[in-house]
């Protein structure tokens, strides 16, 4: 079970922030998944990638959060809100993965709303940005699930997995998250 108490929890699935004590259980996953998030993301997957993974969550831009199962505590998940940026904007991007055995039963889905209603509840923004790589046909349809809405294509725009990677756009706002009751 965490150390640290859930920020929220749904019908199957709870979120907590990531520490740097899940190091050991998080890199083994990421180990475990490299195929599976293969070429759409690389999750930190040593303790050297992790630990540096942990020092830009812990800074005030940024918040990362495990999905769990709570009778478990099992981590299945994890989904980062990244460069926040406060003032005009009150916004940031997420980024988000499913760990192998537990990817497509819909939990990191589940937990995108959570992280979403404490994105635009707790943390105070008004705006949440995610760039999917346009062949990522599970991840445009999660988004699209939730109401995001297509804002554009940028070419080259993330270098991952040795290559620079076109990107497709999509935002949500706290306004259209709230309309969707």
């Amino acid at each position: 079970m965490p150390e640290t108490p859930y920020v929220a929890a749904g019908p199957r699935v709870a979120i907590r922030h990531t520490e740097r004590t899940d190091r050991a259980e998080f890199t083994r996953l990421a180990r475990t998944s490299a195929a599976l998030h293969h070429p759409w993301l690389t999750a930190p997957s040593t303790d050297e990638a992790f630990d540096t993974f942990m020092t830009k969550l812990e800074r005030d831009d940024h918040e990362g959060f495990l999905v769990c199962l709570p009778e478990t505590g099992a981590i299945v998940g994890f989904i980062n809100v990244n460069s926040i940026v406060r003032g005009a904007f009150q916004g940031g991007t997420i980024g988000y993965g499913a760990f192998a055995p537990h990817a497509g039963h819909g939990y990191v889905s589940e937990a995108l709303g959570l992280v979403l209603g404490y994105a635009f509840g707790p943390l105070g923004l008004h705006r949440i940005e995610v760039n999917i790589q346009p062949g990522n046909e599970g991840s445009l349809a999660l988004v699209k699930r939730y109401g995001f809405r297509l804002e554009g294509f940028s070419p080259d725009y993330l270098y991952i997995e040795g290559a620079w990677r076109d990107h497709e756009r999509y935002a949500i706002t706290s306004d259209m998250f709230k309309a969707q009751g």
